[in-house]
């Protein structure tokens, strides 16, 4: 069965939120050593990658908490998970 940003998805367990000063919030990746920086709405989205949240769900949620979303706001959460999956920082949840 082919996986698509529309599963749902399951953040890497060797992944850590640190939320810094200033609305800064870094994905560290214990394994790599690797960081990278997101925003608010990154936080939010990285949050609910629990395995039980599709696209949907997660344009409905920052929809939720955003006082007004920008028409384009699933664009850039399709593009947010297509980089969380490439860096490998989150998967797809088993059926």
């Amino acid at each position: 069965m082919k996986t698509t940003i529309h599963d749902c998805l399951l953040a890497n367990p060797e992944v850590v939120l640190r939320e810094e000063f200033d609305n800064a919030h870094i994905l560290f990746n214990a394994a790599t050593g690797e960081m990278f920086g997101i925003n608010n709405v990154g936080a939010l989205l990285w949050n609910h990658l629990d395995g039980r949240h599709s696209l949907d769900d997660l344009v409905e949620i920052v929809a939720a908490h955003c006082e007004a979303p920008p028409p384009e706001a699933k664009s850039h959460i399709e593009a947010f998970i297509r980089t969380v999956l490439e860096f490998g920082l989150a998967g797809h949840a088993a059926a």
